[in-house]
């Protein structure tokens, strides 16, 4: 941090409070957060922020971003996609032709659009090899057909970051490429529902459709056809930075709120806090939540110079979510009953932490990846 950066840090928290927080729970029961909240947040400059001016970003660096996530995600806002909306806008800038720049990320920096990345389907989660979606080429447009499932941000979405497989005779990944969409008015597109999640009560998860949906050809990503799956590899370490990061605000958000309790509520004659078990779960969890912050920071650094790897980038992903759930785990125990009810923040930020372990690659595949780092 330095001084401009608290100053960021101070008009994004007073963003937060003022413009997200009180509207969370009508979110929470509606499942996502509307397009209004986009605009408004295009317009404080707290989108895209690492994203060059140039291109309508507000030039700052990865530092930026993650003060935007630690101030929604340590208050439990989650319905407000903006890591995957800036992951899909890095696709366009790390890969895109100059033209797909000037065209797309203004607009995503502005939050004119909504960006989400539909690469899941029903038999092709970690393993992209299980693309189905097929884009075949007819004459200058790219015509689409497939599903996909589990969508961030899919509701709302105004554009995609498409994975879709143009060569259908090229085995595992080598035929897929990425499509930038925009869905309005788009023929042959729909949205299905909102799927019904154990957490992220607020994030408009969606399926997605596309029948005979015709793409222009000018909007495959890099302008040539099979590099998705590198495109999409080499951009992996940024998004399971912010996953990671987002883990460690909430933990902290908890702890904060865990310490409020505790020290109000009273058993016994005594407030909660007084007695020997808590001081020393707090004592854990406080442990656990700073080495977390230590290492994230590494992490963000990492990012800004532009050297996180593949292997520390699963490392914080993994353990991170992992300890996650156990530190929120031990908060929602020190709160009693009142950790079971849905009014109180350590409850919900329970349960939208188990995902954590599962998206953006799940823990399984971190520790895969980490031991190939290994053995060489």
């Amino acid at each position: 941090m330095d001084s401009d950066l608290e100053l960021f840090r101070d008009a994004v928290s007073r963003f937060v409070e003022g413009e997200m927080v009180p509207h969370d729970e009508h979110w929470r029961k509606q499942n996502h957060v509307g397009h209004e909240i986009w605009r408004k947040a295009g317009e404080m400059g707290f989108l895209c922020t690492d994203i060059p001016a140039e291109y309508g970003g507000a030039g700052g660096d990865f530092r930026h971003e993650a003060v935007v996530y630690e101030e929604c995600l340590r208050r439990g806002i989650t319905g407000f996609g903006q890591g995957v909306h800036s992951i899909a806008a890095h696709y366009v800038l790390n890969h895109g032709t100059e033209e797909q720049k000037q065209k797309f990320l203004p607009r995503l920096a502005s939050g004119q659009l909504v960006g989400a990345i539909a690469m899941t389907e029903p038999g092709a989660g970690s393993d992209l090899q299980g693309v189905r979606t097929k884009a075949e080429l007819d004459g200058d447009h790219y015509v689409v057909n497939g599903s996909k499932i589990f969508i961030t941000n899919g509701y709302l979405a105004e554009f995609l970051i498409l994975v879709a497989r143009t060569n259908p005779t090229l085995p595992g990944a080598k035929g897929l490429s990425i499509l930038l969409v925009e869905t309005k008015d788009l023929k042959g597109y729909r949205c299905g529902r909102i799927l019904d999640k154990m957490g992220m009560k607020a994030q408009d998860t969606a399926e997605l459709f596309f029948e005979d949906v015709r793409i222009p050809a000018e909007n495959l990503l890099g302008g040539t056809e099979g590099r998705g799956f590198i495109q999409l590899m080499s951009d992996l370490p940024y998004e399971r930075a912010i996953v990671a990061l987002g883990g460690v605000a909430a933990m902290e958000g908890a702890l904060a709120e865990t310490v409020k309790y505790v020290k109000e509520r009273k058993a016994f004659g005594k407030t909660v806090a007084e007695f020997q078990n808590t001081k020393y779960k707090l004592a854990e969890v406080a442990t656990i939540t700073r080495i977390a912050r230590t290492f994230i920071d590494r992490c963000i650094q990492d990012v800004v110079d532009g050297k996180l790897d593949t292997a520390t980038a699963s490392m914080a992903k993994y353990w991170i979510t992992d300890m996650q759930q156990q530190v929120i785990d031990e908060c929602v125990q020190l709160h009693g009953g009142y950790g079971y009810m849905n009014e109180y923040l350590v409850t919900r930020m329970f349960a939208d932490a188990r995902v954590q372990r599962i998206y953006g690659g799940t823990n399984e595949i971190m520790k895969e990846l980490i031991s190939r780092s290994v053995l060489g």
